[in-house]
């Protein structure tokens, strides 16, 4: 039990080391079935995905700080409702627990300056998509984020850096990227930071 809470506290203070790497021109990602993050500017297998070179665009949402206890405890709070997601929407628990942890940090209240609302933040247009009522109800507000997701996953052929950057990003984003990562800086940073939690939520599960 000790060390599932020590590996909890970890997803909220990785973001340093993995976040803050420079991503230039020529880099590829993948992530392997070890759930390890690889970059490369020599590509040696077909799962590598190249990232776009990054230019420069205003910071969207500003960071803020996150208690860890308060973390872990909001971790417990949404679990069932995640899992039952997770099932629904056929993709790994995980998964939908480390994107809500760096989308919204588990705050069912967050709105983002560009309008995105709740636990997945999604914006109003989205939980129309997925007959959201209430984008602030977490049940509503993590099924109708987890089903867009899973969409994501089979429009980009299960390729899950590129699902993950359409999320963050958009899918036309993509789509106008060649179906490469878009070379947004929140993107680019977004991407290895919900790779990461995806790893030490795996490793929590274990």
């Amino acid at each position: 039990m000790k060390k599932a809470i020590l590996r909890l506290v970890s997803l909220v203070s990785f973001g340093g080391a993995v976040g803050a790497a420079p991503v230039l021109a020529g880099t590829y990602i993948f992530l392997d079935n070890a759930g390890v993050t690889h970059f490369t500017n020599v590509p040696t297998d077909i799962r590598y995905t190249q990232m776009l070179p990054m230019r420069y665009e205003p910071t969207i949402r500003p960071a803020r700080p996150v208690n860890p206890v308060e973390m872990i405890a909001a971790q417990k709070r949404f679990a069932p409702i995640i899992e039952d997601a997770a099932r629904r929407s056929q993709l790994d628990a995980a998964l939908v627990h480390a994107v809500i942890a760096v989308e919204s940090g588990y705050d069912p209240s967050a709105v983002s300056s560009k309008g995105a609302v709740g636990l997945m933040q999604l914006m109003p247009e989205t939980g129309r998509r997925y007959g959201v009522s209430n984008l602030y109800d977490p049940a509503q507000n993590v099924h109708a984020g987890s089903m867009y997701l899973r969409d994501l996953l089979k429009k980009f052929n299960n390729d899950l850096h590129l699902s993950l950057a359409a999320y963050n990003a958009g899918e036309e984003a993509v789509i106008r990227s060649g179906n490469r990562i878009p070379p947004y800086r929140e993107t680019q940073q977004y991407l290895p930071k919900v790779l990461e939690q995806y790893r030490q939520s795996r490793l929590a599960a274990q």
